[in-house]
């Protein structure tokens, strides 16, 4: 009996290209993913099956999708690959030469504000990064079609089977109206919103449906009129005396030039009034550099971010951040 022949082979590169294939039901979009030529895709998967000597895709459906004999081994193919990946990941950390290349994936205002002290901490342990910023569901969903490594997100629906989700930091709500508004007196958000018209976050990001059962917990009902993807167009209508709005503080941050037009508002007390962030990985992978990005975050965001945050709007509450 041969060494073959008690340990048959299965070509990563080709397990890798068919696990593909199946979560984006397509050739095409499976070679954009992985950086490779339709046809190179094409013939991973057809080396496969020969390997395996069996047809593992239905290629009379579309989209494409496994056939019985696929099913069963995309079943056993993730945690293959991912124990893969985590001995290729030690092997090149036990050699001094680190992580060969770490795409993340980050909520906008993370991305700039936390971001730029967060890659000085992690360049050196990095031969290249990539980092990506967008809506927490665009985020998520890279994360889970293998197009980020890491993902920090608001919160996240993904399948906690597929996704390990860590707990990271915690921001308070804040109201912010215009200065030409009241300028004389402190005001109450619950006062600004029964005269000005009140300017949401797209319904689209996560934060604002936080936002939203916020909102209807301390009994505001207060007609959609205005909403936005962006920060900065909300924070110029707010600051030209166009309406309120409720924001965070990183997102003041990320949008500081209009802070000499704005004032911060009181807001209800309720453990609702708080965004909680994130650091996904898939489940099995990426768990050391998991660590050393946690310990990062919050040591950049205590020691960097929040004091200057605090310098610039002195009026936040006490408890802005919780690490």
């Amino acid at each position: 009996m041969t060494l073959r022949t008690l340990m048959p082979s299965v070509d990563l590169r080709a397990l890798q290209a068919f696990v593909t294939v199946c979560e984006t039901t397509s050739m095409t979009e499976a070679a954009r993913l992985l950086g490779v030529t339709q046809s190179a895709v094409s013939q991973l998967v057809k080396a496969l099956e020969i390997e395996q000597g069996v047809a593992l895709l239905d290629r009379d459906s579309r989209p494409l999708r496994p056939n019985a004999a696929g099913r069963t081994l995309l079943e056993k193919a993730g945690a293959l690959l991912e124990h893969a990946h985590a001995v290729s990941q030690s092997v090149r950390e036990a050699s001094g030469g680190g992580t060969a290349r770490l795409r993340i994936g980050c909520v906008d205002s993370f991305a700039a504000t936390v971001g730029p002290a967060l890659v000085n901490k992690v360049l050196g342990s990095v031969q290249n990064l990539w980092m990506w910023s967008g809506l927490t569901p665009a985020v998520s969903d890279q994360l889970v079609n293998r197009e980020l490594d890491i993902a920090i997100c608001t919160e996240s629906t993904v399948d906690p089977e597929r996704v390990s989700q860590n707990a990271l930091f915690s921001e308070a709500f804040v109201a912010v109206i215009p200065r030409s508004f009241h300028p004389s007196r402190k005001t109450s958000f619950i006062d600004a919103v029964r005269e000005l018209p009140l300017i949401r976050y797209s319904r689209r990001q996560t934060t604002a449906q936080q936002m939203e059962r916020f909102i209807r917990h301390i009994g505001i009902d207060e007609p959609r009129r205005y909403e936005f993807d962006a920060t900065d167009p909300i924070f110029s209508l707010v600051a030209s005396g166009q309406g309120c709005a409720i924001t965070t503080p990183l997102c003041l941050w990320q949008a500081r030039h209009y802070l000499p037009d704005l004032v911060i508002a009181d807001l209800p007390e309720s453990p609702l009034a708080r965004r909680h962030f994130f650091l996904l990985t898939r489940v099995g992978e990426w768990t050391e550099m998991a660590k050393i990005l946690t310990r990062h975050t919050i040591a950049s965001l205590k020691n960097e971010v929040a004091p200057a945050i605090r310098d610039a709007i002195p009026d936040l509450p006490p408890n802005a951040f919780i690490f």
